[in-house]
């Protein structure tokens, strides 16, 4: 059974959605602090993380920031939920990382549902399950492990950008633009405005740069449409 944590600080809210959520065959755990969200994931790693924007203590995109910079958090899908319903909201949150949006009031018929999607879209291949690897000159997408190295080299790649890679590596050649990643790897309508595949882009760069020098130029910037991974044999 997945776990979804949720920080929300109005006990009504907080109480309604977990009672949604456990009638839908999710366990669910509510947190009205900050403290006490993180102390119950290094007890126990959540599936899925919903967080309130608006908290008395802080601010649910600072929770965010912590997550995603977490080792033991950071590919854990987060969506948020808030009062906040401004295209200027959802860009933030989605540009810092979260994975989906839900402005209050919400259904909860549709929050169970979108949850689920989120954990479908992230779950790993059941045991004995066989996922083909992907691989162009020296870099490899092992999608049984979630896994992508380069030259031996394993990348510590989030989530995203493990999905970004995969996505490219499976469409090698081809370009892609900005709405096809977006809607490939968030699962969501693209948002023109949003630099979030662009950011999530530099930083899945950066790693493979990392790894190995010249392997980032196997992602191609298609100017003014996307994004192409190259002819591997030029990045071998």
């Amino acid at each position: 059974m997945a776990t979804v944590y949720y920080v929300e600080d109005d006990e009504n809210i907080r109480e309604l959605t977990l009672y949604a959520l456990r009638h839908s065959d999710l366990e669910a755990r509510g947190f009205s602090s900050v403290a006490g969200f993180f102390e119950a994931c290094s007890e126990q790693r959540p599936d899925i993380i919903l967080l309130d924007i608006m908290l008395p203590d802080t601010d649910g995109l600072q929770i965010l920031d912590r997550i995603r910079h977490d080792e033991g958090l950071q590919d854990i899908p987060v969506m948020m939920l808030t009062a906040k319903d401004t295209e200027l909201d959802i860009v933030t949150a989605l540009d810092r990382g979260a994975d989906d949006h839900l402005a209050k009031p919400f259904g909860m018929m549709e929050l169970v549902s979108r949850v689920k999607a989120l954990l479908r879209r992230a779950q790993r291949p059941t045991l004995g399950e066989q996922r083909p690897s992907i691989a162009h000159g020296d870099i490899l997408v092992d999608e049984g492990a979630h896994q992508a190295s380069i030259g031996g080299v394993p990348l510590d790649l989030t989530l995203k950008e493990f999905e970004l890679l995969r996505v490219l590596m499976r469409h090698a050649g081809n370009v892609l633009t900005r709405a096809q990643l977006f809607e490939a790897v968030w699962g969501s309508a693209f948002l023109g405005t949003t630099r979030t595949v662009d950011v999530h882009m530099q930083t899945l760069r950066q790693k493979m740069e990392a790894a190995q020098p010249g392997a980032s130029a196997a992602i191609q910037t298609v100017r003014g449409v996307g994004y192409r991974f190259g002819d591997a044999r030029s990045h071998a």
